[in-house]
């Protein structure tokens, strides 16, 4: 790491707990079946960071775009969507999402393809994972199978998120 992010991990980090809201898109899970928030819920919790926000939606354009709405109102820095990623006509939630972002990141989806291609081969380029900014907010769009959650935060999200939270804000 160089001097630099070293520098702005160590004032991100004294900066306090991040805000996170996280968003399942799907039209089967419930609050008791989905996963993905099980897993998330105390990976945040155990790095001291808060949840402020949890919705589950169907993968339909105004529910998503409201649920992003949501968040942002209830002061998320770090806004987790899963589900509704793919190619199939029901996944639009990265339709939904690209639409609002204002910055992309496109090295989160690279990476994200990256880290899947070398899990289940060529099957990595159905995802349409995503991040960028959106009213000074961070949002990341992921798949929602519990591996792929499990990838992006492990791998690419917990690393950076107080940096993350830090940079979009300053």
């Amino acid at each position: 790491m160089s001097e630099s992010s070293a520098q702005h991990k160590a004032i991100a980090k004294a900066r306090g707990p991040v805000r996170i809201a996280i968003v399942t898109a799907s039209d089967t899970r419930t609050p008791q079946t989905d996963t993905n928030y099980h897993y998330l819920k105390p990976e945040i919790e155990a790095l001291g960071h808060q949840i402020v926000g949890y919705r589950i939606v169907k993968d339909e354009p105004d529910q998503v775009a409201q649920a992003l709405e949501e968040m942002v109102e209830a002061g998320a820095q770090i806004i987790l969507f899963n589900g509704g990623t793919g190619i199939a006509p029901r996944d639009t939630t990265y339709d939904v999402l690209a639409r609002r972002i204002e910055k992309p990141m496109p090295g989160f989806g690279e990476l994200f393809r990256m880290l899947s291609y070398a899990e289940v081969g060529a099957a990595a380029m159905l995802s349409r994972a995503m991040a960028g900014t959106y009213r000074q907010k961070v949002v990341f769009s992921m798949p929602g199978s519990p591996n792929a959650v499990r990838v992006a935060w492990e791998k690419l999200i917990k690393p950076e998120l107080e940096h993350l939270a830090w940079e979009v804000a300053r």
